[in-house]
């Protein structure tokens, strides 16, 4: 379905409570290659509501997964951190799972083939499966095989047709991409062999609601995702959670572990009571929770604001590090342009000389922002701050200061 939502994508119940509305906003990965383009720029509604019934966070407004994802610009292979915590995870399958040259891996949004090139490197098989062909030609170009497609139930069952079965599935910041929700879950559990495993990370909606990250909502996240919300979703498919652990990428996120329903021995393992029990304690199963969000979202945007006005008093520049999906909805929530910040510095060549949606800032090199010499580089992509502060160290030459704008505006040493 494309356009307005009014039932939950998960369990069809009523959405009839708004937790953020962040107003009209392009697609934050819809880059623009001219000023000439911006006359016939798309912008969409891109408000997190909650089911009533099983209260799953989403937008009740679907874009089209092909205007989303048709020509995508994010590569995870220029993130070194991230490379780094997809190496960890694939040593740990191959020693959890057993995994060898007679095992199948299967990736769903494999992006560049930044993960299953550990996998391959290892003699281990795998397939990647996503709908970019902008990103599954550089997979395989370093020798990933990938399926363009969306995942779904159709596709799992023409895998299975071929004897294609997995015996892992991996699915890394996806889920919260689909919009057909049931759909892609019950591919899982057509894919799965029976003794097979399943690993899915996402962002916590603990960790969101916690840290007013309200920049990780945009209209490529089409829900949002507690372990509360997924467990009844992987449940109605005949898939069973039985061990999660907290991860602090994306500024926090959940790994959870599957299985088919019928299978023994795999009882909930202790962190998976313990992760239960702290949702429930923070109410995350209680429409009161999500009420009080919106308030603490305008105090982040009133900073911001703050900080850029007073910038300008003192005749300070303002330039921004990382083109990243959530920095755009930050932007565009706060009504910025390239008046209040005059360029946004990206290590990715696929995004340089464009232009930010909505905001219209020109995408530049590293290099040129250290040329320009800011007084202040505003981190947009926060949960990377460490690896950025490392890359930009050299702004301490001039006196540059880098500042990070959730969940208020903090400005640091």
């Amino acid at each position: 379905m494309v356009g307005l939502v009014t039932n939950c994508r998960a369990c069809g119940g009523r959405l009839s409570v708004t937790m953020a509305d962040l107003g009209l906003q392009p697609p934050s990965n819809a880059f623009l290659a001219t000023m000439a383009e911006a006359k016939d720029e798309k912008r969409y509604p891109l408000r997190a509501k909650v089911c009533e019934r099983c209260k799953l966070v989403q937008v009740d407004y679907d874009v089209a997964p092909e205007e989303l994802f048709g020509n995508y610009h994010y590569f995870s292979s220029f993130s070194d951190e991230w490379l780094a915590h997809a190496r960890r995870y694939c040593e740990m399958a191959r020693r959890r799972f057993a995994l060898d040259s007679s095992s199948l891996v299967v990736e769903l949004a494999s992006n560049d083939g930044y993960l299953l090139r550990n996998f391959v490197n290892m003699g281990i098989p795998v397939l990647g499966v996503d709908p970019s062909d902008t990103v599954a030609g550089a997979a395989q170009e370093i020798g990933v095989p990938t399926l363009v497609e969306f995942f779904g139930e159709a596709s799992a069952r023409e895998l299975k047709r071929q004897g294609r079965c997995a015996d892992l599935i991996v699915g890394n910041n996806v889920l919260a991409h689909v919009p057909q929700l049931n759909d892609f879950v019950a591919g899982i559990a057509v894919l799965l062999k029976p003794e097979g495993n399943v690993t899915i990370e996402f962002p916590h909606l603990l960790k969101l609601i916690e840290h007013v990250e309200f920049d990780t909502i945009y209209h490529e996240h089409y829900s949002y995702i507690s372990l509360y919300a997924i467990e009844q979703v992987f449940g109605r498919h005949g898939l069973r959670i039985h061990d999660a652990e907290e991860l602090p990428t994306h500024g926090g996120s959940l790994r959870i572990y599957a299985c088919h329903a019928a299978r023994a021995g795999l009882p909930d393992s202790a962190q998976l009571l313990k992760l239960r029990a702290q949702e429930a304690a923070a109410g995350l199963d209680n429409l009161d929770t999500f009420l009080r969000f919106a308030e603490r979202l305008e105090a982040c945007r009133r900073s911001v604001l703050d900080f850029l006005a007073q910038a300008k008093r003192e005749g300070k520049v303002v330039a921004a590090y990382g083109a990243a999906a959530k920095g755009n909805t930050l932007l565009n929530f706060c009504g910025l342009t390239r008046d209040d910040i005059p360029m946004v510095a990206d290590r990715s060549p696929h995004k340089q000389s464009k232009l930010l949606p909505g905001s219209h800032i020109p995408v530049v090199s590293p290099d040129e922002l250290m040329k320009a010499a800011p007084d202040y580089v505003l981190v947009l992509p926060w949960n990377l701050q460490e690896e950025i502060r490392r890359q930009l160290d050299g702004i301490r030459a001039w006196g540059g200061r880098f500042v990070i704008p959730v969940p208020v505006v903090r400005i640091l040493p």
